[in-house]
Parts: C-alpha cells; structure tokens; sequence
C-alpha cells in the first residue's frame, strides 16, 4: 500500500523595487530613470533603488556617497513611509481575499498559505497569477512571486524570474532545483557563512548536500542541522499569521557626525521617547535595551543590557542607553543612533495547519 505524501501549498510574493516603484508610480517624470529612495549624494544610506539604478550597481544598504559614484545620474527622493504603508495595506486585503493565512515580512513581502483557500482553486500557480494581477490592475505596481512546498523554497523562487515574473518548483522539482543553486542564492545564507562555504569546497546545494549531517555541525554549530536540512526540501516552518516582532527599535541618521557624548544623549533621549510611542501602540514590553552606533566610517557597534524586568517607559530605556553609551569611548565620530527593546513579553501563537496532497 502506497503512503500518501502531504504537501502545503505555499506562496511567496515579492514587490518589485518596492520603495522606488512607488515614487515613479506617483511621479511620471521618474520613470524609466535610476532613482535611489532614503540617503543623498551626501549622507545616508539608500533604502530602494529602482531597477534603472541597480544596472550601476546601485544597491538598498549603500551610502549615498557611494551609490553616486557608482551612477552619476542618480536621483535621490526622500522615502514616504505614510504612502508606502497605504499601499501596502491595500495589496494585503488582495492577500486576505484569498487566505487568512498571510505572514507579512515587511511592507513589500509576505508569505501565503494556500493550501486551503477561499476561491476553492487547487492551483497555487494560478493564485500567484491572479494576486499579481490584480496588484498591477489596482495599483499599477508589478510584484514577483515564488511557489512551491515550503517557505524556503517560495522564498527562493521569487527571486528567480523577477521583476514580474514567478517561478513555481513543483514537489518532485525541489531537491533538484536546490542543487543547481549556487549557495549564495540560499536563503538565510548570508555573506559570511557563503565565503566560510566556498574555503569548505560548497559552491552549490549539490556540493552542501554531498555533506554529512556531522560535517556541518562541526564546521555550522547549531545551523548544521538547518542547512543538511534545507538542502534537501525540509523546511516546516508554518505560515504565521500573527507574526510577533522580536524587537522594536527606533534609530536616526545625523545631518552631521556627533563627536560628543553630550549631543549623544539629547540625540538619544528623542529616540527613546519615539521608540516608547511604538512599544505603547502594541503594548509591548521588554528586559533587553541594545544601543546601536554607526560610525562615520560605516563600521557599526551593538551594546546590549537585560534588565530583570519589562520595561516600555522612555525615561528607563534613556537612561539605560546612556549607560550603554559611556560603556566605552567612541573610536569615531558617529553618524547614526538607534535603540532597539528585545526580549519582549510577546507570547509565540502556535498554527495548525492541514496539510493535503495538491497539484501546483
């Protein structure tokens, strides 16, 4: 007698170029032009770059300075976080048209769970289709997408047809799919841990999986046991619709490098009583303060404290922060300062999810 293999039916969706799509959405004399969302030619870092950008080597995380000189016709616009969130709302209300199952990454990307779904459509193939659609009929916006069994690999195939493309990695597809990946293209496998790889032999999944369960924990510590496993297609994480942020954090760039601790702390004190307006809109709690610090040379620094209790009032986490500031001197002048709370009070809910045998 056969056993019946159960799959879910998983859906990552991807805006393209989010950020900057918007801007030549609602500015036509931006498009078709490179064009860097956040920073400037002068100070900070870039946020979204369109594709006309990225052709230069334009990336999100860049400096300013840097994205310039990578392209010299590059336009800067400030980001407007009130209209990106506007529209991302409305492209999540397409998301819950078709599942409850949505576990929202950022403001341009979620996973979906559709296995079970609305429409009554066996195909996530043509779920994708008909989302990404009718994201480009409503909103004049382009998004990617990526199907397959588990999260991972949707993640994965997101990215593999963009912009406005989707790719869909079948049951029987994904062992295969994976080893022909170089392993750089793995997700969650960032620039560190792919150059540790490439000194071990691993350039592609083929190569990761050629590997025993033991080699990797000895050379990946507690991630070993991931990568043998993801390499093969095993990945159970489910869909989380109530996704619980595991830190809350408020941050600010600086017109001008700080060299004083003095104009640190009013700098701080502003951030903290920002960061007490978000944790109160949720009624979020928590014991660990972490105070991070940007140099001037882009070098960045983390000091962290855990507190024996939960705490959410600004005048505590200043405080707090200002200890972690005199922790040690400033090798730099500092460009950048934000305090994050981690640790929070927030109670993981766990998902059941049913799990059938589908086409894709």
């Amino acid at each position: 007698m056969e056993t019946e293999v159960l799959y879910r039916k998983i859906i990552h969706i991807d805006m393209d170029a989010f950020y900057a799509s918007v801007e030549q959405l609602d500015n036509p004399e931006l498009r078709g032009k490179p064009l860097a969302v956040g920073g400037s030619e002068i100070r900070g870092v870039v946020s979204a770059a369109s594709y006309e950008a990225r052709k230069y080597g334009v990336r999100s995380a860049m400096s300013g300075v840097q994205a310039k000189r990578n392209c010299p016709d590059l336009i800067f616009v400030r980001p407007r976080f009130d209209r990106y969130k506007e529209i991302s709302k409305h492209i999540r209300k397409i998301f819950y048209e078709y599942t409850d199952l949505v576990e929202p990454l950022s403001l341009d990307e979620a996973y979906l769970d559709v296995t079970q779904n609305k429409k009554g459509n066996p195909s996530a193939t043509l779920i994708a289709q008909e989302i990404r659609k009718r994201i480009f009929n409503e909103l004049g916006l382009t998004a990617s997408a990526g199907i397959s069994v588990n999260k991972f690999v949707a993640k994965i195939a997101s990215d593999y047809n963009k912009p406005n493309g989707q790719k869909t990695v079948n049951p029987e597809e994904v062992e295969d799919f994976l080893e022909k990946l170089d392993i750089k293209k793995f997700y969650g496998v960032g620039k560190v841990t792919t150059e540790k790889m490439y000194q071990l032999g691993i350039f592609t999944g083929k190569d990761l999986k050629s590997k025993s369960r033991e080699y990797l924990e000895e050379h990946f510590s507690k991630s070993g046991l991931h990568y043998y496993n993801i390499v093969r297609g095993i990945h159970n994480s489910a869909v989380k619709p109530n996704r619980i942020a595991k830190s809350v954090a408020a941050e600010h760039t600086f017109n001008e490098n700080l060299t004083s601790e003095i104009f640190m702390e009013e700098k701080l004190q502003r951030i903290a009583e920002e960061l007490e307006r978000r944790l109160k809109k949720y009624t979020i709690t928590g014991k660990t303060i972490t105070l991070k610090i940007k140099y001037s040379d882009f070098t960045q620094q983390t000091r962290s404290k855990t507190l024996p209790y939960f705490i959410s009032d600004k005048g505590l986490l200043f405080e707090t922060a200002k200890e972690l500031l005199y922790q040690e001197k400033m090798k730099e002048s500092v460009r950048l300062l934000g305090i994050s709370l981690n640790n929070l009070n927030t109670e993981v809910k766990k998902t059941v999810v049913v799990q059938l045998k589908f086409e894709f």
